[in-house]
């Protein structure tokens, strides 16, 4: 193996310590004091590898190795470094790494790619910060407004605008962080399994040919507040007795449907008092199918419930700021992964991936590669997660195989 393991498990383990909870987890959201530190390590260990380093209007942080034809499109690899609150260490951060690592052998074994090579750590993929998952690869695909960042807001009620300019990003200048089609020849991604398929069937590697599609809603359900013991039972217009039938619902119609998952997970109640009538209730949907027929049904019927929630006293609205289609991913480039990945002697498998990746929206307008690594218990999101260093360099091998090809990088 060429992948260093040792500079593999620094990088994880450094880039860990930037959490707003010290032994509690990973928490680090978007645009915070923890993002800028990380932000900091990453461009450091960027220029020591070699690369030039910039930051586009979103904030995501590229490192730039030209080659020989600077003019060519591009081939593109890493993840992203947010977290969810409370996560692991190894969700996004490990194909961060994984960039890294290649942009160093490349530096090591004087690798001069013919097409241009660009290591890529994104922001605000997880959606903790303000509620819309994969925001910075939208942006990059031109799906991302101003008015769109300036509308969005935090748990503090401060917009992504704000918390941008904070960093000194101009939200204005969103467009600027578009990528045309041409300029991408390809995108690549590592990321932690977060699933127990590939530990417990004893494979290192797992080739996403299909990543399922996805839509998250956002409903306010609002009635009138009220003293909770003068009300007449009756007499209550209540936002969260609305809100808890319809969140059955939710779940119910997902079952019904088969090969859909759909999750209601954050909830917020207003006023939110002990003894007083809940007036509004916000509270998220996500719901994930690997058919998109599946998927259109369930989202239908969720409106419709919805809809027909409203009352006299009850009013009801839904928000859909993201829904992305089941996408497959380039067959070209999952069979060069495949075939490096036996070269190497490794174990891999073909793979449905449940999750929404950065590699999902990067599909919509270039070819994209996904690999995953194993995740020990299958456990993603908690603190307890875990992947070997060794799994993660192994992925990290049949990667630079691959880029090296894409790349067509020669030694010299």
């Amino acid at each position: 193996m060429q992948a260093s393991t040792k500079r593999i498990q620094e990088h994880i383990e450094t880039i860990a310590t930037f959490t707003a909870t010290p032994g509690q987890g990973t928490t680090r959201m978007s645009y915070s004091e923890q993002d800028v530190q990380v932000r900091h390590y990453i461009k450091q260990q960027m220029a020591q590898a070699g690369l030039t380093v910039y930051e586009d209007a979103m904030g995501n942080i590229f490192g730039r190795l030209n080659g020989k034809n600077p003019d060519l499109p591009v081939v593109l690899i890493g993840s992203h470094f947010d977290s969810v609150p409370n996560g692991g260490a190894f969700d996004g951060p490990a194909g961060v790494v994984m960039g890294l690592e290649i942009a160093t052998l490349f530096k090591e074994y004087n690798l001069v790619p013919e097409y241009p090579l660009e290591v890529v750590a994104l922001v605000e993929e997880e959606g903790a910060s303000f509620g819309g998952g994969l925001l910075a690869s939208r942006a990059i695909a031109g799906q991302v407004s101003t008015a769109d960042l300036k509308s969005m807001r935090d748990s503090q009620g401060v917009s992504a605008a704000e918390r941008m300019a904070a960093l000194g990003f101009d939200a204005n200048k969103i467009a600027e962080a578009v990528r045309k089609p041409e300029q991408l020849k390809a995108f690549i991604e590592l990321h932690i399994e977060q699933g127990p398929i590939l530990e417990q069937s004893g494979e290192d590697i797992g080739i996403v040919e299909t990543i399922v599609g996805l839509s998250q809603m956002i409903v306010t359900v609002e009635g009138k507040a009220g003293h909770a013991g003068t009300t007449p039972m009756n007499m209550r217009a209540d936002a969260l007795l609305a809100s808890s039938q319809l969140v059955q619902q939710v779940a119910g119609f997902a079952v019904a449907e088969g090969e859909t998952v759909a999750t209601v997970g954050k909830l917020q109640v207003f006023p939110n008092g002990a003894n007083v009538i809940p007036s509004k209730v916000i509270f998220s949907i996500d719901v994930r199918s690997k058919d998109q027929q599946k998927l259109d049904r369930v989202i239908d019927q969720i409106k419709q419930a919805i809809a027909q929630a409203q009352t006299q006293f009850i009013k009801t609205q839904i928000e859909q700021p993201i829904y992305v289609k089941p996408i497959n991913l380039d067959k070209e480039i999952c069979q060069l992964l495949t075939e490096n990945s036996d070269k190497l002697n490794l174990k891999s498998r073909v793979m449905v991936s449940g999750a929404g990746h950065d590699a999902m929206v990067f599909a919509g307008f270039t070819r994209v590669g996904l690999i995953f690594v194993p995740s020990r218990n299958g456990l993603s999101h908690h603190p307890d997660e875990w992947t070997d260093y060794d799994q993660i360099q192994k992925g990290v091998e049949v990667i630079f195989e691959t880029v090296k090809a894409l790349t067509k990088a020669k030694a010299e």
